[in-house]
């Protein structure tokens, strides 16, 4: 479950001003990144549902984040329907990303109180 509330993993945004992006299917090389991230002064990153087995890459970097890098949070991306959502909530998502809006997915987050953020540009493109 999520570490972080929707409004903390907001304010993170907001401080930090972006959030780096990674995916990469290796577990070691993904915690180095994410290390790395931490240590220049990031403490949000989105890691993207890239292959078939992201989710277990997705699980262990989650456990790692949460346990060895006090006050960083991590999100998943690239996230197309409510199911998937669901489980990367329970592997530890503290926020969920996908392409484009998504009401099953806004509805899923939101009953969770895990932020939501859809990949749109503008209001019109959620409606």
């Amino acid at each position: 479950m999520a570490k972080y509330t929707r409004i903390e993993v907001a304010l993170k945004m907001e401080e930090q001003g972006m959030v780096p992006l990674c995916f990469h299917s290796d577990i070691a090389l993904s915690k180095q990144v994410v290390k790395a991230v931490f240590d220049g002064g990031g403490r949000i990153l989105e890691f993207t549902n890239r292959s078939a087995f992201a989710h277990e890459v997705f699980a262990e970097l989650s456990r790692y984040v949460k346990n060895e890098l006090p006050g960083m949070c991590i999100g998943i991306g690239s996230i197309t329907d409510a199911a998937a959502a669901s489980f990367y909530m329970m592997c530890g998502a503290d926020f969920i990303v996908t392409p484009s809006w998504k009401e099953d997915i806004a509805r899923t987050c939101n009953r969770r109180k895990i932020l939501y953020a859809p990949g749109v540009g503008s209001l019109t493109e959620v409606c």
